[in-house]
């Protein structure tokens, strides 16, 4: 193993493909294919759970594509392959991306069929592109959804990300958190990923720091004498008695006590809540907080606050961080044409919407009331009556505006979405009836016209 090739970076990422993807590039060297060809990204279906998507990982997807190229190093480590001539790795020297790509913009609500993004390029291009898209954009998507269900639970209370330590490896653990973020979370723990993004960090104590002293009040006293406005934590040993201590503490203190909560990990959260409250109020500390973590998603936090329990933030973690309910997604990434003609699959339960496409959504009186996939030209009509979601962002290699806006835009975009769907798809329970969501006449027809000329060709081959 190559010294630096533990983490992948720019140096090393072309090689973070499939095997297969190389195999096929050298054929398409080979045989000359080098007409544009369409991909598509898209969910085949929602998971059960889920009522929407929220698209995420498109700035990623770009920067992989703008900076694609293969190394020296990358290029001596695929001379030791014997699928792979001498000809072909030196093609690969000045190998880089060229094509354009159009998008649904990061926070958007997608549904199944609708394309993520779709890749228009040379057709090796736009084939290496399929692994590195697919796990970026699935990866973001599925938590950003995730985590908009969490912030929809917790009903305009804060919710922090504490999921690092659980995630699956570290390029999860710090894309995570910006997925988290465009859906609405107020802070993450994760430290990296307040430098590479800008988000909120937080963070106070763990109950290591309370079994290290030899009595709780001394581990309150002496943290809070370096941190007075923290969080402390209070059920290392008995919850309720934990919150007398903090109440005592405040007693001690006087005038100079700013202790802003008390967070309460494990136990029967709603009682412990509750009497937490109550302890803290008749000791005069109406304005000290109570924050609940421990083994929560957008279900407990759900159930905590339909049972009145009195919590004013949630750290969710594991749940969250691996999705635990619906940790994929039936992702795909397929060529829809190539040198001008539609391209589909006939595989049962596998179909393709040929050629490149466009989404619409109809609104109603500020709602949305539907989707329409068509054809980028508009020629269904839906055009007349919907907004485009799929924007350009990416043309000739090199991004356009569209496709390096600030990771805020984002998380304004997400809530100003979220909120345009009715209400029935931002609940928790799947929704009854699903978001309609429909494919235009012209694009059927365009579909049905490349299966009459592609079961023939089946049949004579």
């Amino acid at each position: 193993m190559a010294d630096g090739d533990h983490w992948v970076d720019d140096d090393n990422v072309a090689l973070l493909t499939d095997q297969y993807q190389l195999t096929m590039l050298q054929a398409y060297w080979r045989e000359e294919m080098f007409a544009p060809a369409v991909f598509s990204l898209f969910a085949r279906r929602l998971p059960e759970s889920r009522n929407y998507l929220l698209a995420c990982g498109l700035d990623d997807a770009l920067r992989f594509l703008e900076n694609l190229r293969f190394t020296d190093d990358a290029l001596s480590y695929l001379v030791g392959f014997d699928e792979f001539s001498d000809e072909f790795v030196g093609w690969l020297a000045d190998f880089r991306f060229t094509g354009d790509v159009d998008a649904v913009p990061e926070g958007t609500p997608i549904f199944a069929e609708e394309p993520i993004l779709e890749v228009e390029a040379p057709l090796p291009e736009g084939q290496l592109a399929e692994t590195f898209l697919m796990n970026q954009v699935h990866l973001q998507t599925v938590l950003a959804s995730k985590a908009a269900r969490v912030v929809e639970a917790a009903r305009g209370r804060p919710v922090v990300d504490f999921g690092l330590r659980r995630m699956h490896g570290a390029d999860a653990g710090l894309r995570s958190a910006r997925a988290y973020h465009v859906a609405g979370l107020a802070a993450t723990s994760n430290v990296l990923a307040g430098r590479a993004y800008g988000v909120r960090v937080t963070g106070t104590m763990a109950h290591s720091y309370v079994q290290a002293h030899d009595e709780e009040m001394e581990a309150f006293r002496s943290f809070v004498d370096l941190y007075p406005d923290t969080i402390l934590l209070v059920d290392t040993y008995d919850t309720l008695n934990g919150v007398r201590k903090v109440v005592e503490l405040a007693r001690e203190l006087g005038d100079d006590f700013r202790v802003r909560g008390v967070r309460l990990d494990s136990g029967d959260l709603v009682e412990l809540a509750r009497g937490s409250r109550r302890i803290l109020d008749e000791g005069g500390l109406e304005e000290v907080e109570i924050f609940a973590s421990g083994g929560l998603d957008e279900y407990e936090v759900d159930r905590l606050l339909s049972a009145g329990a009195p919590i004013d933030g949630f750290g969710v973690g594991t749940g969250m961080g691996v999705s635990r309910d619906a940790p994929s997604l039936d992702l795909a990434y397929k060529l829809t044409s190539y040198a001008g003609r539609g391209r589909l699959k006939l595989s049962p339960g596998k179909k393709i919407l040929p050629g490149r496409k466009q989404i619409f959504r109809i609104e109603e009186d500020g709602r949305a009331a539907g989707d329409v996939i068509d054809r980028a030209d508009g020629g269904g009509g839906a055009g007349e009556h919907g907004r485009p979601l799929l924007r350009p962002v990416m043309r000739g290699g090199r991004r356009l505006p569209a496709g390096s806006e600030a990771l805020e835009a984002a998380r304004e975009r997400a809530r100003g979405e979220i909120d345009r769907l009715p209400p029935r798809l931002r609940g928790l329970e799947p929704a009854e009836p699903p978001y309609p969501v429909k494919v235009s006449r012209a694009l059927r027809e365009y579909q049905e016209d490349v299966r009459d000329e592609v079961e023939p060709a089946v049949s004579a081959g």
